[in-house]
């Protein structure tokens, strides 16, 4: 799944860094501010946009 996430570093400026998931690594379904995922570069942040779901 190829999405956009906001890094800790980047939540003031609302920066997106594109990558795909690799791992949730929240187990609810929602979260006010974004699921928090991991990426297969090893980036943790959370999600804010879905580009593409393979599924």
């Amino acid at each position: 799944m190829l999405v956009n996430i906001v890094l800790k570093k980047d939540q003031r400026s609302g920066a997106l860094t594109e990558g795909i998931v690799k791992d949730l690594l929240t187990s609810a379904a929602f979260h006010h501010r974004g699921i928090k995922v991991r990426l297969q570069d090893g980036q943790i942040g959370r999600v804010q946009e879905v580009i593409e779901d393979d599924f």
